[in-house]
């Protein structure tokens, strides 16, 4: 996609990212606090503005971008450019017309997508899943985001659905109420906003040193168990298993070439993905393959360059 150029947002519940991306790499961005809480109405002003000042300071001219991209934490019908369903982030966004909104403020066609598979569409041209038509992308953080692709596009579905919410795949009948209003999300059992409460579940977590940690994040919890804290291993244990667990319902659900897994928590890439790789080798149902499990290389960035792809096929 040489000289292809586009605005893109990546929104988070605590920040949006802004970036200029061309030609496969990020430009210029910036990043501006933004409260998921607070609504997205009332931010949009200050990311256009941000795009704008991206613009002036890279010397690009409105004519030379294509489109603005927003990468959303919701479920998004992207062949419509609207917010179908918000999850405590964001949750006036259903109600707002942006498609007309960027338009106005700057001139451009707006498109939107689910963050996560954004992120997939990235790590697809220019990441981890390069050269793989058929890939799957898992993030692990706050939330846990699932997302899919066949054929090198990925899935649309009339109610937007298909392929947008893998975190919210049910692993166990008698788990925990996810914030989805599920039971026994993958999200609920393996995700850093449930971990204090996955801590506290294990055996003497209630008595363990993170205890009284009012957030628990998996850098601490890697440290904990490091050291000895016996509800830190379990706990670790247990995410573990979910993850594996939704590793594997995935991968009989679209068949991929490869899962690619981002987010923070792979910093600890070499104590979780030979695990993974280990739990799809014995228990994914592909004959005569293993799936390779591969770290996302793109970090923060998939979605950003996900703009570009996503702007070659629906414009």
């Amino acid at each position: 996609m040489p000289g292809l150029a586009a605005l893109a947002i990546d929104l988070g519940g605590s920040h949006a990212t802004c970036a200029l991306v061309r030609d496969g790499g990020i430009v210029a961005s910036k990043s501006i606090p933004a409260d998921g809480t607070t609504g997205l109405g009332g931010l949009l002003p200050a990311i256009a503005e941000t795009l704008r000042e991206l613009m002036q300071t890279t010397h690009t001219d409105r004519a030379d971008c294509s489109a603005v991209v927003m990468g959303f934490p919701g479920i998004a019908i992207a062949r419509e450019n609207h917010v179908l369903a918000t999850n405590a982030k964001f949750d006036d966004a259903p109600g707002l017309d942006l498609t007309g909104w960027f338009k106005k403020a700057l001139g451009l066609p707006f498109l939107i997508e689910n963050d996560a598979r954004l992120a997939l569409l990235g790590e697809y041209a220019f990441g981890a899943a390069r050269g793989a038509e058929d890939a799957v992308m898992i993030t692990l953080g706050t939330g846990i985001g699932g997302a899919a692709m066949l054929g090198g596009r990925l899935l649309q579905s009339k109610h937007g659905l298909a392929g947008t919410i893998g975190g919210h795949l049910p692993l166990n009948m008698s788990g925990r109420q996810c914030t989805c209003g599920n039971i026994g999300c993958a999200e609920s059992e393996g995700s850093t906003f449930f971990l204090p409460v996955i801590y506290r579940a294990q055996p003497g977590g209630a008595e363990g040193s993170l205890a009284n940690r009012e957030g628990i994040g998996f850098a601490e919890l890697f440290l904990a168990a490091e050291a000895g804290d016996k509800p830190a291993k379990s706990a670790l244990e247990h995410c573990l298993r979910a993850w594996a667990v939704l590793t594997v319902g995935l991968i009989h659900m679209y068949d991929p070439e490869v899962v690619v897994i981002g987010g923070s928590v792979m910093k600890r890439e070499a104590e979780i993905l030979p695990k993974l790789q280990q739990y799809v080798k014995e228990h994914a149902w592909t004959p005569n393959r293993t799936v390779p499990l591969r770290t996302a290389v793109l970090g923060s960035n998939a979605a950003l360059l996900g703009a570009l792809p996503l702007v070659e096929y629906s414009l």
